[in-house]
């Protein structure tokens, strides 16, 4: 059964998915796996199986803010 929550972050990775597919800006890919890393990890029924998905999520938030502190070429 899919919720709330997981459905708003399926839904932000496919409109970051598209606008990849558009603009082709790799801080995009980021933002992709940050929010797919939620989903998968908000899947999931027990918190210590959502563990490594979290660390996922919060590994890829840090990898977009390095991302967006230079400027894209």
């Amino acid at each position: 059964m899919i919720f709330s929550l997981q459905s708003f972050y399926v839904a932000a990775s496919v409109a970051a998915l598209i606008q990849w597919l558009r603009l082709r800006d790799g801080r995009l890919l980021a933002l992709l796996l940050l929010f797919l890393s939620l989903a998968v990890a908000h899947h999931q029924q027990d918190w210590y199986a959502a563990r490594p998905y979290h660390f996922a999520a919060g590994l890829a938030g840090l990898v977009l803010l390095v991302m967006l502190g230079r400027p894209s070429r």
